[in-house]
């Protein structure tokens, strides 16, 4: 019966203090003028919810505001609003006008008096600005309520459109819709390495009481800090970054997009998105306050924030934000090559770093040799410090170079996948004399379906001008085992690695004419409906083999 009185009243009261405001001759500010006019246009304005988190859109230079009246019950309560700029800052401010309860008490019942009010009436200016700010950080104004008064909330933008969220509430005693800061909200750095930072905060006060509602998640950026998770995600929008709702959902099933990567160990999850502006990474590590953040760039500095997340209302609070500089890298050793002689090498695709080789020239003309051994590869060279080749290798790749004597070249190498890469170099000056065999136009094998049968499998592969050894090989596979078998496979390795029950045949041929520099080989003895990898090796005048890529094949089960 209260809140429907109290919605009758409502428009009542709202007319009567709006005659108020129009018979008050004290000067009044624009604001409190702007306020008493959107008194008469109350139902094209908007009721701000009790208890509810709302999102506003704001367009440039265009107030907005939105209204509360607290019902009777609730007089003298305390009352709480917290806005969050999710963009640029905005002003808001909070207006209050107040009306006598004798007059309300008249205006309710109808009294006749209430209808005319003399310009004469001796009345005091009601409306007073009770609280205002212009920035982008949070803040939250506490105040009591009363019954008599109504309450304006004005938000405006002077920058861009943009949008912010507001918080009101008057129901105090059961818990906070955000989670609580510590009375020290400061992040601290404890540790500094060439990819690593340790991160350490103080237990928001919600965690202690509400630890499996509640979570730490860790924004890493390159550009600065943000004040709150809404400004984080609306920046990252912008840099063209499609996000799940909010981090609190990150433990919750959805889909990323294209340029995001989820990485889940040890209870912690991360998404690394890729942007115009960088790399962000998100981290949500549970209700641990410290954490060291892996996989950083040397010599870069990274903004940290931290934001206290409530799972049941996806409410988050942020600690003050910090920042560090990772140290720079050490130089990288240098090994030196020798002419004609062949190293092989195994780059770490952890820490992607550069693995460098040094060669000092005895002869105007040089040639660099790499054979992919496994992984990916990118090599850099460089002649005096200038770059005179750079580019990711597959197989076999020659580098020709023209310089002067005692001329000083410098070949960086470095893994390019996650796990680890291998690759065997040489220099020569020999060059007429090559180390490794002539290679036809493709090193790929291939089968012919249609001559497949229970028990054979044709396949052919390209040979050269020159005469050389060929040598296939077999193995039987599983189904589970065709992936691990391709990507693990070692191709600079040779038969010495096989076992002698895999192999084949070996064979010499060779034709002038290239378009018939093609042979065939049909492998008999096999098991019906069964997975084969089969393998080549060219042998060169030098003996160091060339494995063609491997070929997987299945036989027929029914002939």
């Amino acid at each position: 019966l209260k809140m429907s009185c109290f919605w009758f009243c409502l428009p009542l009261y709202l007319l009567t203090v709006a005659c108020l405001c129009h018979s008050i001759k004290a000067p009044t500010t624009s604001s409190q003028q702007s306020f008493k006019t959107d008194l008469f246009n109350f139902y094209h304005s908007l009721i701000l919810a009790d208890g509810k988190e709302t999102t506003i859109h704001l367009l440039k230079d265009i107030p907005k505001r939105y209204y509360f009246v607290l019902e009777e019950s609730r007089a003298l309560a305390p009352f709480t609003v917290t806005v969050t700029p999710c963009d640029v800052p905005i002003e808001w401010s909070i207006l209050m006008h107040k009306a006598s309860a004798s007059f309300l008490g008249k205006a309710a019942r109808g009294d006749p008096g209430t209808r005319e009010v003399s310009k004469a009436q001796k009345a005091p200016t009601m409306v007073s600005t009770i609280f205002n700010y212009k920035g982008n950080s949070v803040e939250t104004y506490m105040g009591m309520s009363s019954h008599s008064a109504l309450y304006m909330l004005e938000f405006l933008s002077t920058e861009r459109d943009t949008h912010i969220t507001v918080y009101l509430t008057t129901d105090t005693t059961s818990g906070h819709l955000y989670p609580e800061l510590p009375m020290d909200p400061r992040i601290d750095v404890i540790g500094i390495g060439h990819t690593t930072v340790t991160l350490t905060w103080k237990h928001s006060p919600s965690v202690l009481q509400h630890r499996e509602n509640i979570q730490y998640c860790l924004l890493v950026n390159e550009k600065h800090n943000y004040k709150s998770l809404c400004a984080a995600e609306t920046a990252m929008r912008s840099s063209g970054v499609k996000l799940p709702p909010t981090l609190a959902l990150s433990l919750s099933p959805y889909l990323l997009e294209p340029q995001q990567v989820m990485i889940l160990s040890n209870s912690e999850l991360s998404i690394i998105s890729k942007a115009s502006s960088g790399e962000v990474r998100q981290i949500c590590v549970g209700t641990k306050n410290t954490y060291t953040v892996p996989s950083l760039s040397p010599s870069t500095q990274y903004y940290f924030d931290v934001f206290v997340v409530n799972l049941l209302t996806n409410a988050s609070a942020a600690y003050t934000g910090t920042f560090a500089r990772t140290l720079e890298e050490p130089e990288p050793k240098v090994t030196e090559l020798k002419d004609g002689k062949v190293i092989q090498i195994v780059l770490d695709g952890k820490n992607q770093k550069f693995y460098s080789l040094q060669y000092q020239a005895r002869h105007k003309k040089i040639q660099f040799t790499l054979q992919l051994c496994r992984g990916q590869v990118r090599v850099h060279i460089t002649k005096n410090g200038k770059t005179v080749a750079s580019e990711n290798i597959s197989g076999l790749r020659y580098f020709l170079l023209k310089g002067k004597l005692l001329d000083t070249y410098l070949v960086q190498l470095r893994s390019t996948e996650e796990s680890n890469s291998s690759v065997k170099v040489q220099v020569s000056s020999h060059f007429h004399k090559p180390l490794f065999p002539l290679l036809p136009e493709s090193i790929k094998i291939k089968s012919f379906s249609k001559l497949r049968t229970c028990n054979s499998v044709t396949i052919a592969w390209l040979g050269t001008q020159e005469e050389s050894k060929y040598c296939v090989y077999k193995k039987r596979l599983e189904e589970d085992q065709v992936w691990m078998e391709l990507q693990s496979a070692d191709r600079c390795s040779g038969p010495e690695s096989r076992h002698k029950s895999e192999k084949v045949l070996c064979k010499y041929f060779y034709d002038i004419n290239l378009q018939r520099a093609v042979t065939t080989e049909t492998i008999k003895g096999l098991d019906e409906g069964t997975l084969y990898l089969f393998d080549v090796y060219l042998f060169g005048p030098s003996g160091i083999p060339i494995r063609y890529h491997s070929k997987v094949v299945k036989t027929r089960k029914k002939c």
